[in-house]
């Protein structure tokens, strides 16, 4: 039984643009404000609503979706229904068959023509697994609700509770490849010869700790740019102006192509979506970290540094070639 929570109707009026707008001009953003969703289920065609509630430690989110949601929203196992099954090589999450994502979406009930929108309780980094994977599975119509569940609920929007409606099925049709991606040897030539993004905690990048692969470091080359940094004290995603500076910071030329990796493709997609807020492309490594590390042929940096910090006793490089 499905039982809705009332709550006093938000003062602030339904906004017809994001939180965040994109940087590039006439692009419509990945981003949707918590007013603009509650208008939108309240059209004619409302978008089908996708909670990817999911964590390292809570992967199943299926008890927290039936204690509250928002109303009509289908709950996606991120480990079965985002991630296929392969190799230690291919690492713990890696790209489902799109045969698989096309049955999954349609159990949601996805239709062709229908606007989605992914949300979670994690600031994004989990729902940004399934806004970058439909599209690259040629969606065009995904958006990510900024600020997820808690911003719902300071916009004092009404939660659902209980065992959810069955839903209709969808029709949806998918085909795999819209967005780029490259494997362990792309990855490695962007590192060396691009830019690649590590969007793990500081501490994972610089070695200090590893707590679900089998070595601790980074590629060598990649810089550290940890997903917490897109986001602000309440979990949305910062202004546009404001992530321009933290990746200009980091030596990213506006506009340009850059490689993307975490521990294993997840938060890689929000410092997609991150990076595509600034008019940049990226490109991600869906193995990531997971799939690197259980490679002994790949070397390992540890340290600050993108190439890694020198041994004991070694001199430290200076001038240009540093």
């Amino acid at each position: 039984m499905t039982t809705t929570t009332p709550t006093t109707a938000p003062t602030t009026a339904p906004s017809t643009a994001p939180s965040t707008a994109p940087a590039g001009a006439g692009s419509p953003s990945p981003l949707v404000d918590p007013p603009t969703l509650a208008a939108l289920l309240a059209g004619p065609r409302p978008p089908v609503v996708l909670d990817v509630r999911w964590s390292l430690a809570a992967p199943d989110g299926r008890a927290a979706h039936r204690q509250a949601r928002v109303p009509g929203s289908v709950y996606v196992d991120l480990e079965t229904e985002l991630a296929g099954h392969g190799a230690p090589t291919d690492g713990r999450h890696p790209l489902p068959a799109v045969a698989d994502l096309q049955a999954a979406a349609r159990r949601w009930g996805v239709r062709t023509g229908d606007g989605v929108v992914v949300l979670d309780d994690l600031g994004g980094r989990s729902a940004a697994r399934a806004w970058w994977l439909l599209r690259w599975a040629g969606l065009a119509e995904v958006r990510l609700l900024d600020g997820g569940l808690a911003a719902w609920r300071a916009a004092g929007l009404p939660l659902e509770a209980g065992e959810p409606a069955p839903v209709p099925p969808g029709d949806v049709v998918l085909r795999s490849g819209a967005l780029p991606t490259v494997d362990a040897d792309g990855a490695a030539a962007l590192a060396a010869r691009g830019v690649l993004l590590d969007a793990r905690a500081g501490a994972r990048y610089r070695g200090e700790t590893e707590p679900v692969d089998p070595r601790a470091g980074h590629i060598p080359g990649a810089l550290s740019a940890p997903t917490d940094e897109n986001l602000d004290a309440d979990g949305r995603f910062l202004p546009v102006a404001a992530l321009e500076a933290r990746f200009a910071a980091l030596g990213l030329p506006a506009g340009g192509t850059v490689g993307v990796s975490c521990g294993s493709g997840v938060t890689a997609a929000h410092e997609a979506l991150a990076l595509e807020l600034t008019g940049r492309r990226p490109v991600l490594f869906p193995g990531s970290w997971s799939a690197w590390s259980n490679d002994p042929a790949r070397p390992v940096a540890v340290g600050a540094r993108p190439a890694g910090d020198p041994a004991p006793g070694a001199t430290v490089p200076t001038g240009p070639d540093a």
